[in-house]
């Protein structure tokens, strides 16, 4: 699995249609409002690097009011929720 993290601008009065016209695209978990530089964050997760480059120039980049994206690919996943899992395999707080 491939998670890139891309960053947005958008054209700001149509932050939230351009929001979630990305969040429905295939390929894109989640779609973030954020601050700072940027106005969202979508995370993308696919099987492939190709699957990539369809996702982000090939979809989200041609989403109307897409102004400007960075991209971020992620070399490894690390989660306490992951974590969590990994140590309690056989451990039932019951007993």
């Amino acid at each position: 699995m491939i998670t890139a993290i891309v960053h947005i601008k958008a054209e700001v009065d149509r932050i939230p249609e351009v929001a979630q016209t990305i969040a429905e695209l295939d390929g894109v978990s989640e779609v973030y409002s954020i601050t700072g530089d940027y106005d969202l964050v979508a995370m993308v997760r696919v099987a492939t690097y190709d699957e990539v480059a369809e996702v982000i120039p090939g979809r989200i980049n041609k989403v109307s009011g897409v102004l400007a994206t960075e991209t971020h690919l992620a070399f490894r996943t690390y989660s306490k929720h992951d974590l969590e899992a990994a140590f309690s395999i056989g451990f039932n707080e019951a007993d």
